[in-house]
């Protein structure tokens, strides 16, 4: 045996199966260039080489969001697992499980409280890891939930939205949230307190047809793509080229959809900025006065206070 064979071949072999860490890189989903991990993170997932926001975890999102320690996640509304018995290529309550085992939440939106800038805010975010931030019952009710309590605080509701739509396996149930969720946001006007959308990538579907769309103050990422059905779907319809970028944050935009288009590093800021504006509250302020039920029969006699 050479020693080439006995020594240097062992070395060689060693080098080649020293250990990598499986998450050290990850690719841009926009411009599909190699990031270090580590980068992202310092750049709260922004592409380093072309800008593209990339999607967010809830936790990080509302770490992001609120001032550090200062926010408290919120126990959510329980609703009917499975209500249609629904079956596809594997059951319904099997997807739930797959889903709450790999993300580690209950369902595709949190809501939290706490302060951003000083200010006390309620915080809803969707939560696209979860069967692609769907919409069925359960969102629904954890939409009210956030809302009755920004009410019982009398703080503004702050929802950061990304979604693929309905969820297909609620069925109707699915698209009676959208409804209800208009009637929570209506609730939120009545009591004179301020709705402030952030819009992400994608929101699309009966989101976007629906709360995603009813804010004072309509807020979004750069290059998020919003809208109802995707490009393809709509050129099959209409039979027509579309214009380029129609459905993405900067065109909306120009075209007076949304308010403003913020970087993400800019928008704990802008929040707490828009709140300011919006309240007359002083920062680290609470309201703690007794309200009516807005939704009790004569409380059109009594009105609820405005900021």
């Amino acid at each position: 045996m050479s020693w080439l064979t006995k020594y240097v071949r062992p070395k060689i072999r060693g080098l080649l199966k020293r250990d990598v860490p499986d998450n050290l890189w990850t690719n841009c989903t926009s411009c599909h260039q190699m990031v270090l991990v580590k980068e992202l993170q310092r750049t709260l997932n922004v592409c380093p080489h072309c800008g593209f926001h990339m999607k967010v975890p809830v936790a990080e999102r509302l770490e992001w969001t609120f001032d550090a320690g200062s926010y408290t996640r919120i126990e959510l509304p329980k609703v009917a697992v499975d209500p249609l018995g629904f079956r596809d290529q594997k059951r319904y309550t099997d997807r739930l499980k797959d889903a709450r085992a790999k993300t580690g939440l209950d369902e595709s939106l949190a809501v939290a409280h706490g302060k951003i800038t000083g200010y006390p805010a309620v915080v809803a975010v969707m939560a696209y890891e979860f069967m692609a931030g769907t919409m069925g019952s359960a969102l629904g009710e954890a939409f009210v939930a956030a809302a009755r309590l920004a009410i019982l605080q009398r703080s503004p509701l702050v929802i950061f939205t990304a979604s693929g739509g309905a969820r297909m396996q609620e069925g109707l149930i699915s698209l009676m949230q959208m409804p209800r969720t208009t009637v929570a946001v209506q609730m939120l006007k009545d009591a004179g307190l301020p709705y402030i959308v952030v819009l992400t990538n994608p929101t699309t579907g009966g989101v976007s047809a629906s709360f995603a769309m009813l804010g004072d103050v309509q807020i979004a990422e750069p290059k998020a793509l919003i809208g109802f059905a995707g490009p393809r779907v709509i050129e099959d319809t209409v039979r027509e080229k579309l214009p380029e970028g129609f459905q993405r944050s900067e065109y909306l935009l120009e075209h007076g959809m949304l308010d403003m288009v913020v970087e993400r590093k800019n928008l704990r800021e802008t929040l707490g900025r828009v709140i300011g504006l919006l309240t007359a509250a002083p920062p680290g302020d609470v309201f703690t006065e007794t309200l009516p039920d807005p939704e009790e029969p004569g409380s059109e006699d009594n009105p609820l206070p405005v900021n």
